[in-house]
């Protein structure tokens, strides 16, 4: 977690860089709630929603094509969009058949960060940047616990032991 004054590539850059120097390596997924523009989403998203529906990666990238084809004609952006973002945004293919569920959207990340915003907004204005690390903090291992302990745990070390190279065992403990 950081606090920045914006969602600007600065930020994210800088907050990566933060992360690799505290120790961080051997990252296998990022999932970024970035959209594409709105023109021909609605569309673009029904035709989308069949390659995530295949059962393995093979499939889900010809699938893929195959409607980047379809709509290139009418919708020549995002079929272009669609082209660059291919590999980006079907790695969750490679990771187990139980967790594609939890990381193929977005939705879990939007709901935390909608969590996130209307507590913020109820305390308005905070008198330091320790004061927001608190709450948010709070928020985030409040959201952490429920994942943790829900009935279809959100992922385990067990389930993302076999993505190899043992990350968990392998992440130092550092002090924020």
């Amino acid at each position: 977690m950081d606090i920045g004054p914006s969602e600007a590539k600065t930020f994210w850059i800088e907050f990566l860089r933060k992360l690799k120097r505290r120790g961080l390596n051997g990252v296998k997924l990022v999932i970024s709630d970035a959209h594409a523009g709105k023109s021909g989403r609605r569309v673009v998203a029904a035709f989308i929603a069949t390659a995530f529906a295949q059962d393995d990666a093979a499939s889900a990238r010809t699938q893929w094509r195959q409607v980047a084809d379809q709509v290139r004609a009418k919708l020549p952006k995002p079929a272009a969009l669609m082209g660059e973002a291919e590999e980006d945004v079907l790695a969750y293919m490679t990771f187990p058949r139980e967790h594609r569920a939890k990381i193929h959207s977005t939705n879990p990340i939007e709901r935390l960060n909608g969590e996130i915003e209307r507590r913020t907004e109820v305390v308005g204005i905070f008198p330091n940047e320790e004061a927001i690390t608190r709450l948010i903090g709070a928020i985030l291992l409040e959201q952490n616990d429920e994942w943790a302990v829900q009935r279809a745990r959100y992922m385990t070390r067990e389930t993302i032991a076999p993505l190899g190279d043992h990350l968990l065992a392998s992440l130092p403990a550092v002090a924020a």
